[in-house]
Order: structure tokens, then C-alpha cells, then sequence
């Protein structure tokens, strides 16, 4: 039942002293500590090194829960890996231990709003579509083949005088754009 510290600083010139004084103050008996890692990383290696390390019944102690994952959905994840392989959560800043009834409930509560957050942006994201579909906008990359670029690929691929990879180089579109667009491979 050991008490493993995971702290982060985003930038090289960073220090991560306040968060090593305060994690030892916490109870920490070990420590993992990433420099100049974002957090918008899917790894990291202290941080990979760390979940290697705990065991049942230890605690990961961290000083803020954004040190610990790129984003909400990265870090519910990560929380429930660790409730999964009977490891407890400490939060210090935002007061949050899972070893308690208290700390499980605010980790749900955590995650039903990070749900309706995602389900917000899903509904806007609709919503903006639709009001661009009714002005005549479409979204998205446009198409590498117009009707014209077609045409000249289909000719060129008539003619039997080049190949599928030539053709995409001519008319300056992925080979894959060629063989969606013109089907099978063809032997000369």
C-alpha cells in the first residue's frame, strides 16, 4: 500500500518543485516526474512507467488532475483502468480520493459532466452542419477529383498507355485516389 507520486510540467524551463513538495507532504513514497511532456501527449514516459509500477491497494497521488490526462475522456479512462485494477486516486488541489464512497461519487459526477459536455459539442456541431447544409455549404476536404480531373484519368486510363500511379502523378491526386475513382488494377 505505497502512496506513488505522478507530477508533469509542460516546457523544459518549467520546475516541478511546487508539485514535488506538495505530493511529499501528501504521503508520497515514490516519484514520477515528466519534463517538458504536454499533456495533450497519449504517452508519456514517466507517466507510462508509473502505471507499470503501481500495484493493488497503492495510491497514485497527483497535485492536479490535469497533470495526469490529455483531456477529460483520456483521464475517466485512465480512472477507470486504475478503480479496475483496485487502485486508489488522489487529487490534492481538487480534493478527490477515491478510496472513500465521497471521492467515487465525485469522480461520477466528474465524468456525467464531461458526458453532457461531449454531448453539447455533439449537438452543436449537428446543429452548425444543418444550418450549413441549408445555405448551400457542405463541410469537409474538398475532392481531389473534380469532373474535369475524371475525365482526363479516365482517358488517360482508356488509352492503355499508363499506369494507375502515372495517371495519379499527371493529373497531381494520391494513387488511392486513382484506383477509388477508377476501380481494379488493369494489366497492359
Amino acid at each position: 500500500m505505497t502512496i506513488i507520486a505522478y507530477s508533469r510540467v509542460s516546457t523544459a524551463d518549467q520546475n516541478p518543485q511546487l508539485q514535488l513538495d506538495a505530493l511529499k507532504i501528501g504521503g508520497a513514497e515514490k516519484f514520477f516526474t515528466d519534463h517538458g511532456v504536454s499533456g495533450t501527449l497519449a504517452s508519456r514516459p514517466e507517466l507510462d512507467k508509473c502505471l507499470d509500477y503501481l500495484r493493488a491497494g497503492d495510491t497514485l497521488l497527483v497535485w492536479k488532475l490535469d497533470r495526469l490526462g490529455r483531456n477529460t475522456r483520456h483521464t475517466l479512462a485512465l480512472l477507470d483502468d486504475l478503480a479496475e485494477r483496485e487502485i486508489n486516486f488522489r487529487s490534492l488541489t481538487e480534493g478527490i480520493d477515491t478510496s472513500g464512497a465521497m471521492g467515487r461519487a465525485m469522480i461520477t459526477v466528474i465524468a456525467a459532466f464531461a458526458q453532457l459536455e461531449r454531448d453539447t459539442l455533439i449537438e452543436r456541431t449537428k446543429a452548425g452542419l444543418a444550418v450549413a447544409r441549408e445555405s448551400g455549404r457542405t463541410g469537409g476536404r474538398p475532392l481531389a477529383m473534380d469532373e474535369k480531373k475524371l475525365k482526363l484519368a479516365q482517358k488517360l486510363y482508356d488509352s492503355g498507355d499508363h499506369t494507375k500511379a502515372e495517371i495519379a502523378q499527371i493529373i497531381g491526386v494520391g494513387v488511392a485516389t486513382i484506383y477509388r475513382h477508377l476501380g481494379p488494377a488493369r494489366v497492359r
